[in-house]
């Protein structure tokens, strides 16, 4: 079945689907319940969709992006702090600034704080597992977090998803929305974890982050590099 998006007539062009994961992996299990069996229907772009969501710079500030600050109640939370930055790049590299991220993400335990998570692992009070940012004028974004657990899943028999962090990205309207993971090098789960392998082969490598010895602070968090590319060859995969 092609599982292409049929884009919407409008202001916004087609998205070379190609590079990103098809709706339908029968490997993972979920996709065979929840994706279409029938064409799309490219809808028509109103002014709603192609102006929306609207936010105020001004309500997202420094705390938001910390994610080792944001949740305390009364201490600091569990774990091995991580800083995580990068550019939001267009495909010929040039920086997108002034741009929406939000991540979530698991405790250092492996769970997530939400009721549908009842995975056997203790919940950090500390730890919200959530926050935002806004990209500077060079494109550039910085989280400061705790390095997310591995957590069962049910997928299959003894399935673990591997650690990751859920990033989204808010373009000028609801149709620019995207979402994506990213993976850290050298985790032994990534060539067993079936999402992560539903991705095009020579473009799952782009989820994965990079240690950075520079991004680094000495006695405090190491540091990692992830760099968003919204089109072009070198596009970073996105979910459908």
């Amino acid at each position: 079945m092609d599982t292409a998006v049929p884009e919407p007539e409008g202001d916004f062009g087609p998205r070379d689907w190609a590079q990103h994961p098809p709706y339908l992996s029968p490997l993972y299990k979920s996709t065979v319940l929840r994706s279409p069996r029938k064409p799309l229907i490219p809808m028509k772009q109103g002014l709603s969709v192609r102006t929306g969501p609207v936010f105020g710079h001004d309500s997202v500030d420094a705390l938001d992006g910390d994610l080792t600050k944001n949740g305390r109640v009364n201490g600091e939370p569990i774990g091995e702090r991580i800083i995580v930055t990068g550019r939001v790049l267009d495909e010929s590299g040039r920086p997108v600034p002034h741009t929406l991220l939000e991540i979530w993400q698991a405790n250092a335990c492996g769970r997530y704080v939400h009721r549908w998570d009842q995975h056997d692992a203790p919940l950090d009070p500390n730890f919200f597992g959530a926050g935002r940012c806004i990209t500077d004028a060079e494109g550039r974004y910085r989280f400061t977090t705790i390095k997310p657990g591995a957590y069962p899943w049910g997928n299959h028999h003894n399935a673990w998803r591997p650690a990751h962090i859920h990033f989204s990205l808010f373009g000028p309207s609801f149709l620019t929305r995207l979402v994506t993971q990213m993976y850290f090098p050298g985790d032994p789960l990534l060539p067993l974890d079936p999402i992560y392998n539903g991705v095009p082969e020579g473009a799952r490598e782009l989820l994965i982050s990079r240690f950075s010895i520079d991004v680094t602070e000495p006695v405090w968090a190491l540091g990692y590099e992830f760099d968003i590319v919204l089109r072009g060859r070198q596009a970073t995969p996105m979910e459908g």
